[in-house]
């Protein structure tokens, strides 16, 4: 997921997944995850400030018949109220059983 994020987000150089906070399935035979990112040791200022404005929002992938992941989305700010429920990109079924990607 890191992976699949810096290429849609190369400014993000210093992250990785937050611990906890990390889901995985799979829906129709397609695979999607989601995860939050943290700044990891060597995070330059800038990339603090930017992992500041979007670092709470979860990100949303999918993954390809390649084998690799693509990211398809981020939760709006403020969240939806059904979590990763409101996002279109997600099975609805999928996210039932992320517990609509809540973390407590």
């Amino acid at each position: 997921m890191t992976v699949a994020y810096q290429r849609s987000f190369p400014r993000f150089a210093h992250i990785q997944p937050v611990p906890g906070q990390f889901f995985y399935g799979q829906c129709g035979g397609v695979r999607y995850a989601a995860a939050r990112f943290e700044s990891t040791p060597g995070t330059t200022y800038e990339e603090l400030v930017r992992l500041q404005d979007e670092g709470g929002a979860t990100k949303y992938f999918r993954g390809t018949s390649a084998g690799s992941w693509s990211y398809v989305a981020s939760d709006g700010f403020p969240r939806g109220p059904q979590g990763c429920g409101d996002v279109a990109q997600i099975p609805e079924a999928l996210a039932e059983v992320w517990g609509n990607c809540s973390v407590t």
